[in-house]
């Protein structure tokens, strides 16, 4: 909701939009937003000018950094072989880890944790 003093401002901007005949959209300069033409605070900057700087030079994709994803990370964890028919996974880390929970292992091939993606395996045993 708009607060009070911001209305007859509004109301303002747009008789005064209004009563202003239309030019050519290509010798428009570009407005702040669409219901202020200029800047409305004194740190502000053009938006023309905005997204230049320090801050905007490495915006080409190829020069950013490119880590592995999190897929790929878990991806080259090794299989956990476990004795037995359950797995128990507590993310490890002690209180950086997740709620610990319990992997049941009957079925063969690996299984991941719900979590963190881990998998276990239960090792093979002869009879």
């Amino acid at each position: 909701m708009l607060s009070r003093r911001f209305v007859p401002q509004l109301n303002r901007l747009a008789r005064a939009a209004s009563s202003v005949p239309a030019k050519p959209h290509s010798s428009l300069p570009t407005s702040q937003a669409p219901n202020y033409p200029t800047t409305w605070s004194t740190n502000q900057q053009p938006r023309a000018t905005a997204t230049t700087g320090a801050r905007f030079e490495q915006t080409a994709s190829e020069l950013q950094p490119t880590p592995l994803s999190a897929m790929e990370l878990i991806a080259n964890e090794p299989v956990r072989l476990v004795h037995g028919r359950k797995a128990v996974c507590d993310g490890g880390g002690g209180p950086l880890g997740h709620p610990k929970i319990f992997i049941n292992l009957d079925a063969p091939g690996p299984r991941a944790c719900g979590y963190c993606g881990i998998r276990f395996e239960q090792t093979p045993h002869h009879h």
